[in-house]
């Protein structure tokens, strides 16, 4: 079997952290990690034509992440992380390179063949970029999973937004934070957890809603009726920074490759507490993958 192709769409940054700079863009992080768990990961971004740029490039590709980089005149991205508790809280800037994804045939030809395409809010901020990423979608193979991961930055998304990408994708992530917000603008306050996701599971078509609670738990719900739910393994935190992202691509990687629900869901919420208890969201995996689940018994 030929490893399943895994592509992002959208941001590549520098996370600006206290200790220093970090290669990330919530979308690659996803294309990383889907890399380390047995995929082919590739992603589609911009980057100015600068010095940033130049080692973004490089740190992507030392990475081992297929990449198809737009250079442009814009500025290369960088985001202020500020680490309250090893929780990140970001200062993005408007106006930079992947604000400025132009559509081309060499796009439309990667996205067809990838067998899943990761997507969120932020990079569909500006009208450039959003018309690139909404027409590169119609142009995904039969059956490729289309992961919708919303990732809600700032005030870079809207209701129209999140209804527009809800309806391209097959797969929709959100964590506990997010479903506050989504409570209110679909109206559905006083849902469980699980029934939040089941709403939008039927309201949208979905094949999976998948439910991250920081240190508390995670679901996730399949349209086929199976489910899977479990608590959170407690770890020496250094940041959180790309932990969802690394959730998400490890998850998708792993159900490609043929695993059940379940073993998917347990190896995804494996790969988010190594994560970290690294610092950065492209860490260098071990060996072997700590089993964080089953040393906390679950």
């Amino acid at each position: 079997m030929t490893n399943p192709i895994v592509l992002s769409l959208g941001e590549l940054l520098w996370d600006m952290l206290p200790g220093g700079k970090r290669a990330g863009g919530a979308p690659v992080n996803f294309a990383y990690h889907a890399m380390k768990n047995g995929a082919e990961g590739w992603a589609i971004s911009a980057v100015g034509e600068d010095e940033l740029g130049d080692e973004l490039v490089a740190k992507a590709d030392e990475a081992g992440i297929n990449t198809v980089i737009q250079r442009n005149a814009w500025p290369t991205s960088t985001v202020e992380v500020a680490l309250k508790n090893g929780i990140p809280e970001y200062t993005i800037v408007k106006g930079v390179a992947w604000d400025h994804i132009l559509y081309t045939r060499q796009l439309i030809d990667v996205v067809a063949k990838a067998d899943a395409i990761c997507f969120g809010t932020l990079a569909l901020r500006s009208p450039e970029t959003h018309a690139t990423i909404m027409e590169l979608l119609k142009h995904t193979k039969p059956g490729a999973m289309k992961f919708f991961d919303i990732n809600l930055r700032g005030d870079h998304y809207s209701k129209e937004l999140i209804e527009e990408l809800l309806k391209a994708a097959t797969v929709f992530k959100i964590n506990d934070e997010e479903l506050l917000l989504l409570r209110d603008m679909f109206d559905i306050r006083g849902t469980s957890g699980e029934d939040a996701c089941r709403w939008f599971l039927d309201e949208f078509d979905l094949d999976y809603v998948i439910l991250t609670a920081g240190s508390a738990y995670s679901t996730v719900i399949s349209r086929r009726g199976e489910s899977s739910t479990l608590d959170t393994p407690h770890v020496e935190v250094v940041d959180t920074v790309g932990a969802g992202d690394s959730f998400s691509g490890t998850f998708t990687a792993r159900t490609l490759l043929g695993d059940s629900l379940a073993d998917a869901h347990r190896k995804a919420v494996n790969t988010a507490a190594f994560v970290c208890t690294q610092a950065g969201a492209w860490p260098d995996y071990p060996t072997e993958m700590p089993d964080y689940l089953a040393e906390a018994g679950k």
